[in-house]
């Protein structure tokens, strides 16, 4: 889905939760109602298709997945 953020949006945080399975949220559909529903990664590509073409605005953060971790910017090994 990457590349698919079509509207200004509050940045998701960790409390932002999949509406379908509870995970993090890295996806957020704003329905042309007004209401908003937030998913993983996982299901923001299974229902993007349908979301669009019910005209939501999709703000797609799944690009922080790939972001390096702290330990990995300070060159540190990771402790787990």
């Amino acid at each position: 889905m990457s590349g698919t953020v079509t509207s200004p949006s509050k940045p998701m945080t960790a409390a932002d939760r999949c509406d379908r399975c509870g995970a993090p949220a890295y996806v957020r559909a704003t329905l042309t109602g007004g209401g908003e529903l937030l998913f993983c990664a996982h299901h923001g590509r299974k229902f993007n298709e349908e979301l669009r073409a019910g005209g939501a605005d999709i703000h797609d953060e799944t690009d922080r997945l790939t972001e390096p971790t702290a330990f990995e910017v300070l060159g540190a090994e990771n402790p787990t």
